[in-house]
């Protein structure tokens, strides 16, 4: 939020920095329907003068009163032209997905090194398990699949840029047979069928 302003104020950022406080903390959040001052104390913050410890300053002068309003006026413009930008960024790559109940999805899952998650470990685990049915819709943006029991551990609702839809083949369905065990409780493995071949010149 310094840099933003610092060709505004060209220094003396320690100064100015109760005035980003003050500007930050009395913006609207969308997430939370109201700004952070009003959310912790209950009722929104009028003026940064009363920031001022006791005594510090006895009277305050009306040019100091302009001029903080000024600063803190350039600081919300800043803040707001960062924001538009950051959102058009965003907004560039952004689609907009929507799923049905029943639908089949893939799970995003974003394995990295010394991390555990979703029962996958290491840099050539895949991106993507499943696919999982959609069993309801949580809200707009979120959804709650129907996880295997391996993953009975894991919270069963996911936001939407975590899914990815899945479409339907019959080349997916696998073709079970029943194995022949011996008495020991065991079975030989062999090919069951040749699917593609490919010949390499070297």
């Amino acid at each position: 939020m310094l840099r933003a302003c610092v060709m505004d104020f060209k220094g003396n950022w320690v100064e100015h920095l109760p005035l980003i406080e003050f500007a930050y903390n009395n913006s609207f959040q969308s997430d939370i329907g109201m700004a952070p001052y009003k959310a912790l104390y209950g009722r929104p913050c009028r003026s940064p003068m009363c920031w001022m410890e006791s005594g510090e300053a006895s009277l305050i002068r009306p040019e100091l009163v302009q001029e903080t309003t000024d600063k803190i006026r350039v600081i919300r413009d800043r803040l707001l032209a960062a924001q538009s930008r950051q959102k058009s960024y965003a907004d560039h790559r952004r689609r907009p997905l929507e799923f049905q109940i029943g639908d089949h999805v893939f799970l995003h899952v974003t394995p990295r090194k010394g991390v555990f998650q979703f029962g996958k470990r290491g840099k050539l685990a895949p991106r993507y398990i499943g696919p999982f049915e959609i069993l309801q819709k949580i809200g707009e943006v979120a959804y709650k699949l129907a996880l295997p029991p391996q993953l009975s551990g894991i919270h069963d609702v996911f936001h939407v840029s975590m899914l990815r839809k899945y479409e339907p083949d019959n080349k997916h369905v696998l073709d079970w047979q029943d194995l022949n065990l011996q008495e020991d409780v065991m079975y030989e493995e062999g090919p069951r069928e040749i699917l593609d071949k490919k010949e390499k010149v070297l």
